[in-house]
């Protein structure tokens, strides 16, 4: 099967994020922006999607509020509701479920998004449906899993520490009882901050550096172009939001494992050790895409993973890339069910993501090596304010 690769070393991964906050302390939930978008990625990721199960709209827009009066004190580390753990009513169930008590906020981050089924005719939302967020089509080689894809609404939490990112999916998920069922969850992980002594840019289970040109986070023209959603584009309540591309790919450890390290570059387009392109020593060199091997061809294949992925021949298209490693456990061959939870914001998906995977899917040669199995797209709101919530602009 052919899939596209949006995974390996030149188009995945950490990336030019703002400089990482210290991993116990909090970060800010309110601003123009939500967290977790432009945050330098931390340790873990929980990413959770949801079905709406009421009829009633104004269910939803309650439940919002509930979540988002919870996130203020989940991300600041405090318990949630007016008894917390361990202070309530003796006899009823406790506000919080109190595995996080004693822990500090850790980095925590929660960013919501909504899905296009959000839109349909149940809630009388569907004259509000961006017309950027269209449902994702399907790829050549693509082998979606139904039952782990899409959803109305999506919660991703990241944080330092794992039980903090567990205990704050948990709260929410219990908050929403009775108006949303979760649909289908992935965790996920990063190399810990702070190992590399040099500070270097990770590696994902394929062993190669990942995410050596991310968007630059820090430039207000390259966000303004390539991240923020706005007015112009066709819906007010989307401006300073952003979509966010959520792909499960499953790389084929075993095979790849297996591979030449000279296979493993060429498929990549970049040497193993330094990150560097193919034919360079600096990992964030340019590439030089004319240069000719010693066999006549091109050095860098013109199937690789990072000439098909590059800006320079996809019309400069760029994406923030905030992609995880899992690891899973085994299948029922033993294989490791493990690879990367592709994760993308951008300002306009017919423009950024589609076209680079329309082109991947068909002749990236990393395709032998993974398989996408879930897919999803969601528009993320703008950040909230001190007296908003989650998707005040649209529910309000």
């Amino acid at each position: 099967m052919a899939a596209a690769g949006l995974g390996a070393s030149a188009f995945v991964g950490r990336g030019e994020a703002a400089t990482a906050p210290a991993a116990a302390g909090a970060i800010e939930f309110h601003g123009d922006h939500q967290a977790g978008i432009t945050t330098h990625p931390q340790d873990h990721l929980y990413v959770t999607s949801y079905d709406v199960i009421t009829t009633d709209p104004r269910e939803i827009a309650l439940l919002m509020q509930r979540w988002t009066d919870a996130a203020r004190l989940l991300t600041t580390g405090q318990p949630i509701g007016p008894g917390g753990a361990v202070k309530g009513n003796r006899v009823a169930p406790p506000d919080d479920t109190g595995e996080a008590l004693g822990l500090p906020a850790s980095g925590l981050t929660l960013t919501v998004g909504f899905g296009p089924s959000l839109f349909d005719r149940r809630f009388g939302f569907a004259t509000l449906r961006p017309p950027l967020l269209e449902p994702l089509p399907r790829f050549a080689g693509d082998e979606i899993d139904p039952a782990i894809s899409n959803g109305d609404i999506m919660i991703q939490a990241c944080a330092n520490d794992a039980q903090v990112v567990v205990h704050a999916m948990r709260q929410l998920t219990r908050l929403g009882a009775g108006v949303v069922n979760p649909r289908w969850a992935q965790r996920g992980f990063a190399p810990t901050a702070g190992l590399d002594p040099e500070g270097g840019t990770p590696r994902n289970l394929q062993g190669f550096k990942d995410g050596t040109h991310n968007l630059d986070v820090l430039d207000p023209a390259m966000t303004s172009q390539h991240l923020w959603a706005s007015a112009d584009d066709g819906v007010g309540w989307m401006d300073g939001g952003t979509y966010l591309v959520s792909r499960r790919l499953r790389m084929l450890i075993e095979t790849w494992d297996r591979s030449s390290l000279d296979e493993q570059e060429e498929v990549i387009g970049r040497h193993k050790g330094t990150g560097a392109p193919l034919g360079a020593t600096d990992e964030h060199g340019t590439p030089d895409f004319r240069a000719i091997g010693p066999n006549g061809a091109p050095l860098i294949p013109l199937h690789s993973h990072l000439r098909l992925a590059h800006p320079d021949h996809n019309d400069g298209a760029r994406l923030l890339r905030r992609g995880y490693s899992f690891s899973d456990g085994i299948d029922k061959l033993g294989r490791l069910d493990a690879g990367l939870f592709f994760l993308a914001f951008q300002r306009d998906p017919s423009r950024q993501f589609v076209p680079i995977m329309r082109r991947m899917s068909r002749v990236d040669r990393l395709n032998e090596y993974i398989r996408h199995q879930s897919s999803a797209l969601w528009a993320c709101p703008p950040g909230v304010s001190q007296s908003g919530y989650w998707g005040d602009t649209l529910f309000g």
